[in-house]
């Protein structure tokens, strides 16, 4: 079967997690993904040696694509880049900020050359702010956008547990680049594109925004529950914890009279609709405490089943391990196979590719785009 992007070139001089991300989905989609690397490697390839000595950022990252080792501040290594990007498709960098214009390989100045490119400069903020000089990794942009402000306990703020500001950047480039080949295919034409990890956490934190700006009111920090949402949250049963989840009228009365037994409460004043029961959810937390403290999870959850209503467990990372729903695939690295999480975009099977080992590649890219200098 052939993949939708087979046949497309893409050169990466990337590092860390936001555009290795989106080199990643297009890799798994069928592109060639060549990946630049300086002489001792990405900035990822030494966070740990987790999986058989590659480190688990690296081999989550970089399966499937090609790594060649080029100094591009030397003068026949940045001939060879330029020559490499004189035939890609796209051209992705996340480098720090202003040092992919001052080689001459900002996205503006790229497709100024090559017309048909698309572009991608990966960055931590807007270029066009006074921030555009600001150094920029995944739990500094997520403090500055507010998301901490919102994510913790009421007396602690945290950072979301995994790179969420690196990953949705990763995303929204992956979304833009597919988006301007589309447009390529009907107007012949590339683009230059600039996605910045702060808009990526500035669009996830619309909603607190919008209720500071519009309603009035502070997001607070809710630990293992739904700001403006209840009963959305954990639970504590006699024998561990549950999450439950109500959205609509519907399965507040399906809650109140099918698994708390107390009808009473559908229309009580203080909860008979969700702003209600949020403002009063100390009151109703109390209740829900006690009805749920004296029953086992199971019978918990038969109650929610039997009534259509939502739960889940509160997982550990162990509980992912064996969960019935993962997905995973077999990649190799250069220290051996490992089990992988299953794209989330490609369902069906393919042909997945290894990590590659540093500079594994260098010798065949050199012969193929300059082979009158090998």
């Amino acid at each position: 079967m052939m993949l939708p992007l087979e046949g497309l070139l893409v050169i990466a001089l990337e590092q860390a997690v936001a555009a290795p991300t989106c080199t990643l989905r297009l890799a798994d989609a069928g592109a060639r993904v060549i990946k630049v690397e300086r002489a001792e490697g990405e900035t990822a390839r030494h966070y740990d040696k987790a999986v058989h000595g590659t480190s688990a950022y690296f081999a989550w990252l970089n399966r499937g694509k090609e790594s060649t080792v080029l100094d591009v501040k030397a003068e026949g290594d940045r001939a060879l880049l330029e020559r490499m990007i004189s035939r890609a498709d796209v051209f992705v960098q996340n480098l720090a900020p202003g040092a992919a214009g001052r080689l001459g390989l900002g996205s503006a100045e790229l497709v100024e050359r090559y017309p048909r490119l698309v572009s991608v400069d990966i960055a931590g903020y807007p270029q066009d702010t006074s921030y555009r000089d600001m150094r920029a990794y995944d739990m500094l942009v997520q403090a500055e956008s507010g998301i901490c402000a919102v994510t913790g306990t009421p007396e602690i703020p945290v950072k979301v547990g995994v790179s969420m500001a690196d990953v949705m950047t990763g995303m929204n480039a992956h979304a833009a680049i597919l988006e301007a080949l589309i447009e390529r295919a009907q107007t012949g034409r590339g683009k230059a594109i600039e996605i910045t990890m702060f808009d990526a956490m500035a669009d996830m934190m619309s909603v607190p925004l919008l209720h500071h700006d519009y309603g009035g009111r502070e997001t607070p920090r809710t630990g293992l529950a739904h700001a403006s949402i209840y009963p959305y949250g954990s639970i504590a049963c006699s024998d561990g914890e549950i999450v439950i989840v109500v959205q609509n009228p519907g399965e507040w009365r399906r809650l109140c009279t099918g698994v708390l037994q107390r009808p009473d409460l559908i229309d009580d004043p203080r909860f008979s609709d969700n702003p209600k029961r949020v403002e009063n959810r100390a009151a109703l937390g109390a209740i829900l405490a006690e009805v749920f403290g004296e029953m086992t999870r199971a019978r918990a959850i038969e109650l929610l089943e039997r009534n259509a209503l939502a739960w889940s467990n509160v997982s550990t990372v162990a509980d992912l391990g064996r969960h019935p729903a993962l997905r995973r695939i077999t990649v190799e690295t250069p220290g051996g196979p490992f089990a992988a999480v299953r794209s989330p975009v490609r369902r069906e099977h393919i042909k997945v590719g290894s990590v590659p080992a540093l500079g594994a590649h260098t010798d065949k890219v050199r012969q193929e785009f300059m082979p009158e200098a090998s």
